[in-house]
C-alpha cells in the first residue's frame, strides 16, 4: 500500500490550500472536497460540517472527508468523501462518494487506491450500497514551441 487515508488535521493545512490553488489553476472540479473552492482559509474549510449544513439546510447529508496521503513523502495527492446515508437526491445526482486528485498526481493509480481504502471505511459504517458517478473528461492540451 502506497497511500493512506487520513481525516483532516491542521498538520496538512498548507498542502490543502495549495491543493485548492492547483485545482483552480487547472480549472478543475472540486469533487469530494467539502466546498474547498468556496473558502479563503484552512480554518474556514475545516469547519465543513457546520458550513455545509448552513448552505444546504435540510438537504444536507453528513460526510466523512479523507485526504489521500502518499506514504513515502506525506504528500496529499487527493481528497475523497463519503456522504451517508445515500439519499434519493445523491442517488440521482452525484452519488455518495466523491473524490478528486491533484492535477500533477493523476494517472498514477491514486483514485482507485483511495476508493478501495474508502470502501473499507464505508463497510465499517454498515453501508451496503454505494453510488459513484464517473464523468470522463478529456482535455486537449496544445504544446507550444
Amino acid at each position: 500500500m502506497y497511500l493512506k487515508l487520513i481525516r483532516p488535521t491542521c498538520e496538512y493545512a498548507d498542502q490543502i490550500m495549495q491543493y485548492k490553488d492547483d485545482m483552480l489553476a487547472n480549472n478543475d472540479s472540486f469533487d469530494g472536497c467539502a466546498g474547498l473552492e468556496e473558502v479563503d482559509s484552512f480554518t474556514e474549510w475545516i469547519d465543513f460540517e457546520n458550513r455545509l449544513k448552513r448552505k444546504y439546510g435540510e438537504g444536507y447529508v453528513p460526510s466523512e472527508v479523507f485526504w489521500g496521503v502518499r506514504i513515502e513523502d506525506e504528500k496529499v495527492v487527493g481528497i475523497i468523501d463519503y456522504r451517508h446515508p445515500l439519499s434519493p437526491f445523491l442517488l440521482q445526482y452525484g452519488g455518495n462518494i466523491g473524490y478528486s486528485i491533484l492535477p500533477s498526481e493523476r494517472q498514477k493509480g491514486y483514485a482507485g487506491e483511495m476508493l478501495k481504502l474508502l470502501l473499507a471505511i464505508c463497510r465499517e459504517f454498515g453501508e451496503k450500497k454505494y453510488c459513484l458517478h464517473v464523468i470522463k473528461q478529456t482535455r486537449l492540451q496544445e504544446k507550444q514551441s
